[in-house]
């Protein structure tokens, strides 16, 4: 086009070309569930935050401010399950709303900070802080810890599995598992055991239970009560500390039972099959 006072050409503005040629990738759009899962990796960093600042640091530096490392400890244990929170609902979100082609990928990288970095830290530090912990016996637990989380969504990403199971146990739930056993304050030897055996059940093929429907609603009623023993211990309630180890033990014992459900549901299935398949066969 012809300017008409300089009789000079002219072209639009080249933002309002870009803006006209072409929009945003479909790949580069957030949705709904995509900020829940962003939620959930910032929820995990500030996890490893509290933890460094409220217990790694005072220890350092010599402080015998009891009270700061049992806040900032239990601020960590709680973010970690508000990224557990994020992460249940994520998932519901996506299956009921648009999700974008990042959403797997978002999920899994979040995952890896809030379930694998921030426990896998967590017990690192324990073992620095703690009176009878090795430091270096204890970091090897927390590179294993994080070496399984990070096999375990390897893995999920490449094998399917029936609908409505997880093969091994959902990294959410092993990280809470894994801070729930430094919190209960066990002998060194017994923390550093269990907790090895929670890295070897996320990474083995014991079948758990997908968080839908009743349980989903079970889970997250789970979540807010172990948030409320944890505040109760922070605060030095009345028998805080009671049920605050009382609640650990309950998740320890919940990631034990919980595959003999499925383990039974898989046989009972299999028996009905068996049945079914004997009675077509009779005249």
């Amino acid at each position: 086009m012809i300017d008409p006072e300089t009789q000079t050409g002219w072209v639009p503005e080249a933002d309002e070309v870009a803006d006209d040629a072409e929009e945003m990738p479909l790949s580069l759009r957030l949705s709904i569930a995509d900020t829940l899962t962003l939620g959930n990796a910032t929820c995990g960093f500030m996890a490893v935050y509290f933890t460094t600042t409220g217990i790694l640091i005072p220890h350092l530096t010599g402080s015998q401010e009891s009270g700061m490392a049992r806040h900032s400890a239990a601020t960590a244990v709680i973010l970690m399950l508000c990224a557990a929170i994020f992460d249940l609902f994520d998932g519901l979100v996506a299956r009921k709303l648009r999700s974008s082609p990042m959403g797997a990928e978002l999920d899994n990288l979040s995952d890896l900070i809030s379930f694998g970095l921030a426990p896998a830290y967590f017990v690192l530090v324990y073992g620095m802080v703690a009176d009878d912990a090795h430091q270096r016996v204890a970091a090897v637990g927390a590179i294993v810890v994080l070496l399984a989380v990070v096999l375990r969504l390897a893995r999920f990403s490449c094998v399917t599995v029936k609908d409505g199971t997880f093969q091994g146990m959902p990294s959410p739930f092993g990280a809470l598992t894994v801070v729930s056993i430094v919190l209960l304050e066990l002998p060194f030897v017994a923390t550093l055991l269990a907790i090895l055996g929670i890295a070897w059940l996320m990474v083995s093929r014991v079948e758990y239970p997908k968080p839908r429907g009743p349980l989903a609603g079970a889970v997250l009623s789970w979540i807010v009560l172990s948030m409320g023993l944890l505040m109760a211990w922070a605060f030095d309630a009345p028998g805080g500390q009671l049920l605050l180890q009382t609640g650990c033990a309950l998740q320890l014992v919940m990631g034990a039972v919980i595959p003999l459900f499925a383990t039974a549901r898989r046989v009972n299935n299999f028996r009905g099959n068996r049945r079914e398949a004997r009675a077509a066969q009779l005249p």
